[in-house]
């Protein structure tokens, strides 16, 4: 006999300190958060390992104190990382258990288990919590759980959404859907506040978890919800303010005991555990030493808030919601930092923020899944945080889809041959905000082949950019003459931007804005005269116009295009803008003396 929760998809908020599993339930109309073993409705993202056992959740957070080498937390800020990653060496120096760098740079934690050395791969541990996850869930609804849908960080980039799913296969789930956190949360605030309201609303959530920190806008319209920017930091978090108490302790321990802990592990351990259970008191209280030690983490939430605003386009005026989502945004001087940066807007903070994330993605599950008919049909359209395009002649990146762009999206570009006869076309895939290509990232390249012949500046391919709801990004490419196409999927994502580069990409864009603007004006000055110099060399193999030219002229056109040729091919760097721009007048010039002659 069937189960009557046979089938059921549920929605997991993998947090990087505690983690949360829901369901919707058909009967009741309404998500469910699921409770685990211990009646609590968040489970922290802890394994441990002791002598043949391993652990997980609460029973791994428990023992932490006293084993805390093979305790393993925060696996959600090593995955999709490099071991060289700054960010990554800076959490190591925090951590009590090992972390060492394995094949192609990725971090590896070293554990103690059955008397062996173990390397576990962040998406192991992540796994691990995913699993426990599954059985909470399996237990509450007594039927198997197969298929899920799985929270990140809005500005978690494509290599940690990737290795997230591949935690999620190895858990033994089908991961439906990679949602960003915020976006999941707003829908549980749109539900539970906004159903059978009418017009228009743009909310911002801020999202301040244990690891990572979101900021996302959006507008809600029916049963729309429509991402228009999204901003944050990967590493801006509840752990980043118990890291900055664990310091100032152990200062103040060494400089009142004469005893420095900082290299006992164990002392460290109940250090932290004590410290985040100070800071959870202090969520509802105010005092002064904890925001002093924290001022310029929060003043850092505030500059991302601004920053997602302009990136929206919307002033602060027109936001009608602030919901809070993740613990840490309990924090009365965050809230009060807030509040003003809002004019003193009240901030909505109805719905609960430890389970904003698993609610709205248990939502999305039961929209994915076959034979739920009770959900609300809602359409979730997300953004990509990254423009997307492919270099063209003179290292110049072409655009086909940018940055906040509304995903799933498919958009087409036209491309044009650059020398005669050309029969391939080299396509590079590029993310990035900089004008000069190759200061991008390098995401994948192909080849398009056995195009006919045809003379320079015909169309050569027309490029069509398609990015999918899971965000993977497949690029191709066809030549309409002769029906040949070419194409490349994006799907190994372990040399993709982290967080932290994403952004630094984005500020570079804007320090160097007039560098580029240069680099672009001396690019299509380069372009331009390598046509001109085409353009001559053609008319002077053309019988009507050389027999209409004296000797003399002719060498003197030859000599010009030589010198300019050598000094392009020679300076390409270094040659100045104005030089170039000189010699295109003078080419110009020559041109139209040459074409009035012929007439």
């Amino acid at each position: 006999m069937k189960r009557k929760h046979e089938g059921c998809a549920v929605g997991i908020d993998l947090g990087t300190t505690y983690s949360c599993v829901a369901v919707w339930q058909e009967d009741h109309h309404r998500v469910e958060i699921i409770h685990n073993d211990q009646g609590n409705k968040i489970t922290p993202s802890f394994v441990a390992f002791i002598e043949n056992q391993r652990l997980i959740g609460d029973a791994a957070k428990n023992q932490a104190s006293s084993n805390p080498q093979n305790t393993v937390f925060d696996a959600k800020r090593l995955i999709g990382r490099k071991f060289s990653d700054p960010i990554v060496q800076e959490d190591i120096l925090l951590w009590p258990f090992k972390v060492i760098a394995g094949d192609n740079d990725r971090p590896m934690i070293m554990v103690k288990y059955k008397d062996q050395e173990k390397q576990l791969y962040a998406e192991e541990v992540s796994s691990m919590v995913l699993t426990k996850m599954r059985e909470i869930a399996e237990t509450y609804l007594e039927s198997e759980v197969k298929n899920a849908v799985v929270t990140v960080p809005a500005y978690f980039n494509d290599s940690q959404g990737k290795a997230t799913i591949d935690a999620g296969l190895i858990a033994g789930l089908n991961v439906m859907r990679v949602m960003n956190e915020p976006t999941a949360a707003a829908i549980a605030y749109g539900l539970d506040k906004r159903t059978g309201c009418v017009g228009e609303r743009n909310i911002l959530v801020f999202d301040l978890g244990g690891g990572t920190f979101d900021v996302s806008i959006l507008t809600i319209k029916d049963s729309v919800f429509q991402v228009k920017a999204t901003s944050g930091n990967t590493h801006l978090s509840g752990e980043d303010f118990d890291n900055r108490m664990v310091n100032y302790f152990v200062q103040e321990f060494k400089r009142k005991n004469k005893v420095d802990i900082s290299g006992n592990s164990r002392a460290l351990t109940r250090l932290r555990t004590a410290c985040e259970r100070a800071k959870r008191s202090l969520s509802f209280l105010v005092t002064a030493k904890f925001e002093e030690m924290n001022m310029d983490l929060f003043n850092d939430c505030m500059k991302i808030v601004e920053s997602c605003l302009m990136d929206a386009k919307m002033d602060k005026s027109r936001i009608d919601d602030v919901v809070l989502v993740g613990g840490s945004s309990r924090i009365p001087k965050v809230q009060q930092l807030l509040q003003e940066f809002f004019n003193g807007k009240e901030l909505c903070k109805s719905i609960n923020p430890d389970e904003a994330a698993a609610y709205g993605a248990a939502v999305q599950a039961a929209l994915l899944s076959e034979g739920v008919m009770t959900v609300p049909k809602l359409v979730v359209q997300d953004v990509t945080p990254l423009s997307l395009g492919k270099s063209v002649i003179g290292d110049i990146m072409s655009v086909v889809i940018p940055r906040n762009t509304c995903v799933p999206v498919k958009k087409t570009k036209s491309y044009y041959s650059t020398e005669d006869n050309q029969r391939i076309h080299n396509i590079k895939v590029y993310e990035g905000e900089r004008t000069r290509a190759s200061d991008n990232n390098l995401l994948g390249s192909f080849t398009l082949s056995g195009i006919p012949p045809a003379p320079r500046g015909s169309i050569i391919s027309n490029v069509c950019f398609g990015i999918d709801e899971n965000g993977i990004l497949t690029v191709s490419a066809n030549n309409n003459v002769s029906g040949v196409s070419s194409m490349i999927t994006i799907t190994n994502h372990r040399d993709r931007l982290s967080s932290e580069e994403i952004k630094k990409l984005i500020q570079e864009a804007e320090n160097y804005q007039n560098e580029d603007k240069k680099f672009l004006r001396k690019a299509k000055a380069m372009n331009a005269l390598d046509f001109y110099i085409y353009k001559m060399r053609n008319a002077l193999k053309k019988e009507d116009i050389n027999q209409k030219l004296s000797s003399q002229e002719i060498e003197i056109i030859e000599s010009t295009i030589a010198v300019i040729t050598n000094l392009i091919d020679e300076n390409n760097q270094e040659v100045e803008i104005d030089v170039l721009e000189d010699h295109l007048k003078g080419l110009k010039s020559t041109m139209e003396d040459i074409l009035a002659k012929t007439i």
